[in-house]
């Protein structure tokens, strides 16, 4: 035991070494020193189990702090103290925590893990489709139905999906025997290693068709093009998206089927526009409309209504109508519509109206131009000591 090399050394690392640095350092020493990619060198079969075996230690919170204790007595049974090392002469993974993941994620599965592999032939969900549709503002609002067309994988009408012939079914892979996948053994000078891959007999199904059916091909699947009825729920929004469930592709080995994924494009309107479930709308009125006050006609997504705009409004002035907006998508209450009035300055004069515009500004007084009057008081005050 003399000539071993301190575990921090063999990774290259400090005694401060993070998890993560401890990680970064044993996955490039072992991609480097792996067997399999040095099968004619036995030096890079023992540095790899040197590596292997201070990573096993060092990653391990409990033996890392024996083994800053103690050093190597701490975790080496042949010293006489601690636990074992984890069982290097036959490698038995076991012992080594996230140590198998980490050479299953660099060489494939190389290190058994049979467990955590997904099986081939395991049930498998069917593809999920998206599909777009647009609508216009009123569609949006008040809800309605749509048709969409989809292309989706299904199963075989003719076979049911099994593949096989009618009168026939497909029979477990004799080479398998059913788990679709394969396992191998090989001797090594660090005790046996297995890698299992997929069964070349079913390809990974394990299955084997003698009869295939002549719809499919053996397939049991066949790509066909529906139509669906989509039902939009009054209040959706633009980029909203419904879920059609298991209407997608059709699933494998008894998997469930996808589902269609409708997203909504909302086209806009001439005179509305949205934020949320509000609705906003701009309304010209006169001059004289808003100095005397008036009873407007005000468009509205129900139809128009009247409403009555008070005498003295400004322009920019906006009008809550509580309820008149948009039902909730999720069903509680409408928003409200917001009205702003711009006020439009006349133009084209005739003689007489400008006469009669004269006569009125030199009769008007602070009072009828109450926000000129305290901009000006403003500007007097800003510019007083000039």
């Amino acid at each position: 035991m003399a000539d071993k090399r301190d575990y921090y050394e063999v990774l290259g690392i400090s005694k401060g070494a993070s998890d993560d640095e401890i990680k970064k350092a044993y996955r490039k020493l072992a991609k480097k020193y792996h067997p399999d990619v040095n099968k004619d060198n036995p030096e890079a079969a023992e540095k790899f189990k040197e590596a292997s075996e201070a990573y096993e230690v060092l990653s391990d919170g409990t033996k890392r702090q024996k083994y800053d204790q103690f050093g190597f007595a701490g975790v080496d049974p042949n010293y006489g103290a601690g636990q074992g090392a984890g069982g290097f002469g036959g490698f038995d993974m076991g012992g080594f925590g996230d140590l198998g993941d980490i050479l299953n994620g660099m060489f494939g599965g190389a290190f058994g893990g049979g467990s955590r592999q997904s099986r081939q032939n395991a049930p498998r969900r069917g593809e999920s489709i998206r599909k777009s549709i647009m609508l216009s503002f009123e569609e949006a609002a008040f809800g309605c139905d749509k048709e969409i067309t989809i292309d989706r994988v299904e199963n075989c009408e003719e076979c049911g999906g099994s593949g096989a012939a009618k009168g026939t079914s497909a029979e477990t892979c004799p080479t398998c025997h059913g788990s679709g996948s394969v396992t191998q053994t090989q001797r090594t000078p660090l005790g046996m290693f297995q890698t299992q891959s997929a069964c070349p007999n079913c390809r990974g199904t394990g299955k084997v068709i003698k009869t295939p059916c002549k719809k499919c091909g053996g397939n049991g699947k066949l790509r066909r093009s529906r139509t669906l009825s989509v039902h939009i729920p009054a209040g959706i929004d633009d980029g909203q998206s419904i879920q059609l469930r298991g209407q997608g592709g059709a699933g494998a080995n008894g998997g469930p089927a996808g589902d269609v994924i409708v997203t909504v494009g909302i086209r806009p309107h001439p005179i509305f526009t949205r934020e949320g479930s509000d609705v906003i709308c701009e309304i010209p009125i006169s001059f004289t409309q808003a100095a005397l006050g008036d009873t407007l006609q005000v468009p509205t997504i129900d139809g128009k209504i009247e409403y009555q705009v008070p005498e003295g409004t400004q322009t920019g002035t906006v009008f809550r109508m509580r309820g008149k907006g948009i039902q909730n998508v999720n069903g509680r209450g409408r928003g409200d519509q917001y009205v702003r009035v711009n006020i439009e300055v006349p133009k084209n004069l005739t003689d007489k109206q400008k006469d009669l515009l004269r006569e009125f500004e030199a009769n008007a007084t602070d009072e009828n131009h109450s926000a000129r009057k305290g901009f000006w008081d403003k500007v007097k005050d800003a510019f007083k000591g000039e």
